[in-house]
């Protein structure tokens, strides 16, 4: 477990000197920094690797029921530093001790995903985990589609204004967005500026109706919680329940790399409204925060 974190830094450790600190070998710097026998108030951070279906808070509670050391330290504090929604994998940074006081610090570091696309619906959350409201299923050619994408990736670049998602914890008037969008209230979405370094678009492929639905249901089974599955599973099939005469359906694959607070989601459907085309956020794993790109579980 300990050889594949990768990043640490010596302000992490014990006050040991700089010089003493850059002589340790890695692995020796590794065991040090997740040592059990460190004071509670020791910086350390955890690179977690938060799977599918779970929420921040439940890949952070099941590391630490499967860590002995830090399950039976109730004193040592612990938080995670940015949330990842349920259906988004990868890197998660967690703070442990001292370190949550400088949760704002690690929030503020650019991010990396690996994403994909799907063509052909929108929902109301940008991904899979939301109520179909709108579905294309186009005939258009792969080599059409692919550059149209090209032509419209310059919007996604740069610092632009970014509408925040109605399914977000943006809060309006103390209440998160997601509120708002449940109870079917109508409010003014706030904008924020965000920065995209690079987006790269590596090509398209194609799935069938049924293995579009097969694939549908078997992630969103993994989301535990209130997330209106129910309902948005029996949208889903309403919509893919019969094969004859669907086209199959385009898929692209995209890496992002992004300042914090940047939704991918987002940039998936608008990306679709600029095409045409409706479109959402089939998939999304974060790879990298800041310097960090590898996890311990």
């Amino acid at each position: 477990m300990l050889s594949h974190l990768k990043s640490y830094n010596p302000t992490h450790l014990p006050k040991l000197p700089p010089s003493k600190c850059a002589k340790i070998p890695l692995f020796d710097l590794v065991a040090l920094l997740l040592n059990s026998h460190c004071p509670p108030e020791m910086k350390k951070i955890l690179l977690l690797n938060k799977k599918e279906g779970e929420t921040p808070l439940e890949a952070l509670e099941n590391f630490r029921a499967k860590n002995k050391k830090y399950k039976d330290a109730k004193e040592i504090r612990m938080t995670y530093a940015g949330r990842l929604d349920p259906l988004v994998s990868g890197l998660l940074v967690i703070l442990v001790g001292n370190a949550v006081h400088e949760k704002e610090k690690y929030l503020g570091l650019s991010k990396e995903y690996k994403f994909s696309v799907l063509f052909g619906f929108a929902t109301d959350t940008y991904d899979i985990l939301g109520k179909v409201h709108s579905n294309i299923l186009t005939n258009i050619g792969m080599k059409e589609l692919e550059k149209k994408i090209k032509q419209n990736l310059k919007f996604f670049t740069g610092k632009f204004m970014q509408s925040y998602p109605m399914y977000s914890s943006k809060t309006v008037s103390g209440k998160p967005l997601f509120a708002y969008a449940r109870a079917g209230r109508v409010v003014k979405i706030p904008k924020r500026e965000v920065s995209v370094q690079s987006l790269k678009f590596f090509g398209m492929r194609k799935i069938s109706a049924k293995k579009l639905l097969e694939n549908i249901e078997r992630r969103i089974a993994k989301v535990r919680g209130d997330f209106r599955q129910k309902e948005i599973l029996k949208i889903w099939r309403k919509e893919l329940k019969s094969e004859q005469g669907l086209p199959l359906l385009k898929i692209a694959d995209f890496k992002i790399k992004c300042g914090s607070g940047t939704y991918v989601r987002a940039i998936a459907n608008d990306l679709g409204e600029r095409i045409g085309i409706p479109a959402l956020a089939f998939s999304i794993k974060r790879t990298k925060i800041g310097k960090w790109s590898k996890m311990i579980l």
